[in-house]
């Protein structure tokens, strides 16, 4: 069986060594555009802010390992332009020679991942403005952050835009965060990502809401940002506003798409047409609590469809289950949790809905180093069915939004989480967990 699989980072190697396990005579060709394979994209900010040594640290396997261990044939700088699956071909260009290529498969997998939004901006192109997706982008930036840069300006309060900020501070540069939205984290709820802002303005970090970045100014390299209300003198620009689907090359193959771009793909990860899979950042996820198909690009869920499209592909028939919308990042001293729906989710969605707030301590409030954490409960107003969660706060937040994640997994109520058997000793909790502490409360 002739596999051939585009994209060689997290959803592409984890298909791939799931099919080398399923099939011991398999044929594996794997196409990278860039030089870098099986890395963690999700710690790139920390290399850049210097708490991971290098970006050799987040490579999981090298390309050669995987050439000379498992007898893939992982090539580099191999640009796919065109799909055609009634021949079932793959084609494109050697961008080290110019060289084009041809291969044939009988089963492929699509895990192109997703590219950084950048808008034709006038001046976009100056030296000194950067975007952060791959190894590559992360030395180049690295480099640039001389000694000379002072001013950092980043466009979009995302998470990636929260944690490059978060990066520039400790590297004491002074840092400009703007954001054409109302609020920052727009993945919270505004009351939610208030607490968001407050600890950016505490490390010092200038934020700039509602206004729409349109160009760049500057000889050679950038020297300013102009929005459509003012213009900031800037030495340095990290771009955070979002990414697409890299799937373009796909337009005339049939192959459905949604409204993003993303690949449609079943519960075994099989597009429109036969013999062709599609996982990771690329492909729609089906998200358990919408009931619908969406697309939450993250690096574990990659690697779950990654798993799954490899297995099928080598007639190991395996099921993706879904999604809850569960993600975590570090902010400064706080961790800003979530999972299921926002409550401004669940208005656009039209369910009746309900929410409820509380702030309460990590651990027992008698033993030492209590810290407080703010939890917001959405949950239907009929049937008091778990709906989603956000939790902020500098101890226990990760622990608490898993076992959300898996209440919303398993399509609990809130008086189900009263029930729940929750570990207990005063340094880590409560007799009552605050998640069910809230519980009693609704």
């Amino acid at each position: 069986m002739k596999y051939v699989i585009i994209g060689g980072v997290a959803a592409g190697m984890s298909a791939a060594m799931e099919i080398v396990r399923t099939d011991r005579t398999a044929d594996i060709t794997v196409l990278e555009k860039g030089k870098d394979y099986s890395y963690g994209q999700c710690g790139l900010p920390y290399v850049i802010g210097g708490l991971v040594p290098s970006t050799n640290d987040v490579i999981a396997r090298s390309v050669n390992t995987f050439r000379e261990k498992y007898g893939i044939d992982a090539r580099i700088h191999t640009n796919v332009t065109k799909v055609d699956p009634d021949l079932q071909q793959v084609s494109g260009i050697n961008l080290e020679d110019g060289s084009s290529f041809m291969i044939e498969y009988d089963r492929l997998l699509i895990a192109t991942g997703v590219d950084s939004l950048a808008p034709d901006w006038q001046g976009i192109h100056l030296s000194g403005i950067h975007s952060l997706k791959t190894l590559q982008d992360t030395k180049q930036i690295k480099e640039d952050l001389t000694k000379e840069i002072n001013e950092v300006t980043v466009v979009g309060g995302g998470y990636i835009g929260l944690e490059m900020a978060e990066n520039f501070v400790h590297l004491d540069k002074k840092v400009r965060l703007i954001q054409r939205g109302k609020q920052l984290a727009p993945i919270f709820d505004k009351d939610m990502a208030t607490i968001i802002e407050q600890k950016a303005k505490e490390k010092g970090i200038e934020i700039i809401l509602e206004e729409e970045v349109q160009s760049f100014r500057g000889n050679h390299r950038v020297e300013a940002v102009e929005t459509d209300k003012q213009t900031y003198t800037t030495d340095l620009v990290l771009l955070s506003i979002g990414v697409t689907p890299n799937t373009s090359f796909l337009k005339n193959t049939g192959i459905h798409r949604n409204d993003k771009g993303a690949l449609v793909v079943n519960r075994y990860m099989q597009t429109s047409i036969p013999n062709v899979y599609a996982a990771g950042d690329c492909a729609t996820q089906y998200h358990i609590v919408k009931q619908l198909d969406d697309h939450f690009p993250l690096g574990t869920t990659a690697n779950k469809q990654g798993r799954i499209a490899g297995a099928n592909m080598a007639d190991h028939r395996l099921t993706f289950k879904g999604i809850v919308g569960t993600s975590i990042i570090k902010f400064f001293d706080l961790t800003l949790g979530r999972t299921g729906l926002t409550e401004q989710e669940a208005k656009n969605l039209q369910i009746a809905y309900a929410v409820e707030t509380i702030t309460a301590s990590d651990h027992a409030g008698y033993y030492p180093g209590t810290e407080k954490m703010d939890i917001k409960l959405v949950y239907h107003k009929e049937n008091n069915l778990l709906l989603g969660a956000q939790i902020i706060g500098k101890a226990g937040v990760d622990k608490r939004i898993d076992v959300l994640a898996t209440a919303l997994y398993n399509n609990m109520t809130v008086e189900q989480l009263t029930d729940l058997d929750l570990a207990y000793a005063p340094p880590y909790n409560g007799v009552w967990d605050p998640i069910q502490q809230m519980a009693r409360k609704i």
